[in-house]
């Protein structure tokens, strides 16, 4: 029976909005990871049968197939096909799914999953822009509500009873926890550093503050409940710059061309919950992979979940009554950012790293996503 299995993963550091990373193209963001990956895995890139591409700002730069842009920006033979995926905060992780799901089909040999996005140049919301989305038969049905992300991590506050507190002291760990990776050189084999026009480079991830108290997120002022609510720019995944890309293949193909797997794409699920308040789906998710793998929490080493907003994870440690010291062990993206369409493959790059070097055979990542949805995956170490 065909398996699908990461071989190599790489991505850049996470820029900060208008940081080093914000002259670069997103189209050449997305190239310098694919060439790193096939540089780290001896691989001649005309091997590759297609490059399945998340993006979520699909406009301006971001437009025209940036999956193909980037295959060809990359110098890689025009025979390699790519495509963008959007599935909203998970689309690099629906594109690890795609990317599985052809290997065990048959339907390719060689495959790239990964994605992008550059917040700083393609700001969020210019892809709907003055559109409204939602037609009235959505209005209807949810009673004129429409969806908004930091409003939903209220509700969830809200309904699990999450203080203020809470979330900035999740939101310090996170920061913490980035910080010591950082530090550590964890983050070194998995990171490309880019290369800048005058001669620098952007090695590191930008967005963590090692010093960060909650006395100084505290100070901050709540965004979208501005009497009595909980979400601030500290407890919220920050608005990135960044690239990440996962070689796969089958175990067959990888003895056939010298490739050492990392990681067996165990189990892939989707969920799909309340888009109002849109940020649950998580949970189910979560639940739905353990049932269909045959496995149990506990047989779980780590998990990654999505630091959207602060509740978010809280609420999935709550539901679980998870260890949350296996819970994001080098920080999420409330302390390393959240490139919408590359974050699903940053946080699998990181997972499949930390998998090799902690010597964890399981680990799970899931993410909430805008309409009420979420990806779910194990992976299995090799």
């Amino acid at each position: 029976m065909r398996d699908a299995v990461i071989v190599e993963a790489v991505r850049t550091p996470v820029g900060k909005r208008g940081g080093g990373l914000s002259g670069v193209h997103p189209a050449e963001l997305s190239a310098h990871v694919l060439g790193s990956l096939v540089e780290r895995a001896g691989l001649d890139p005309a091997q590759v049968d297609d490059v399945i591409w998340g993006c979520v700002g699909q406009v301006g730069e971001q437009t025209f197939d940036i999956g193909r842009t980037a295959v060809l920006a990359a110098g890689w033979p025009e025979t390699v096909t790519g495509v963008t995926v959007d599935r909203q905060c998970g689309s690099s992780q629906q594109s690890v799914h795609f990317a599985a799901a052809g290997l065990v089909a048959g339907q390719y040999d060689v495959v790239v999953a990964g994605g992008v996005e550059s917040m700083s140049r393609v700001p969020l919301g210019s892809s709907v822009g003055e559109a409204n989305p939602f037609p009235p038969a959505f209005a209807d049905r949810y009673g004129g509500v429409f969806p908004n992300q930091g409003v939903g991590a209220e509700m969830i506050a809200e309904r699990w009873g999450f203080s203020r507190e809470a979330c900035d002291d999740f939101s310090v760990g996170s920061h913490e926890k980035a910080a010591a990776a950082q530090k550590e050189g964890r983050f070194d084999a998995q990171v490309a550093p880019v290369p800048l026009t005058d001669g620098t480079a952007v090695a590191h991830d930008e967005g963590i503050r090692p010093g960060t108290t909650p006395e100084v997120l505290a100070g901050l002022k709540t965004v979208f409940k501005p009497e009595g609510g909980v979400i601030t720019a500290g407890n919220s995944s920050q608005i990135s710059d960044g690239a990440a890309a996962l070689l796969m293949t089958t175990s067959d193909r990888a003895r056939e061309l010298g490739l050492t797997p990392l990681a067996r794409v165990h189990t892939a699920v989707l969920a799909g919950a309340d888009p109002v308040i849109m940020l649950t789906a998580p949970i189910p998710a979560t639940a739905k992979a353990l049932r269909r793998s045959g496995l149990a929490l506990d047989d779980i080493g780590v998990v990654e979940v999505n630091e959207a907003f602060a509740p978010v994870p809280l609420a999935w440690l709550a539901e679980f009554g998870a260890d949350p010291a296996r819970l994001n062990p080098n920080g999420g993206a409330i302390a390393l950012g959240h490139p919408l369409g590359g974050s699903g493959a940053r946080i699998m790059t990181t997972l499949v790293h930390h998998m090799r070097d902690a010597g964890v055979r399981y680990g799970l990542q899931t993410m909430c996503e805008g309409g009420g949805q979420a990806n779910a995956t194990i992976l299995e170490l090799l």
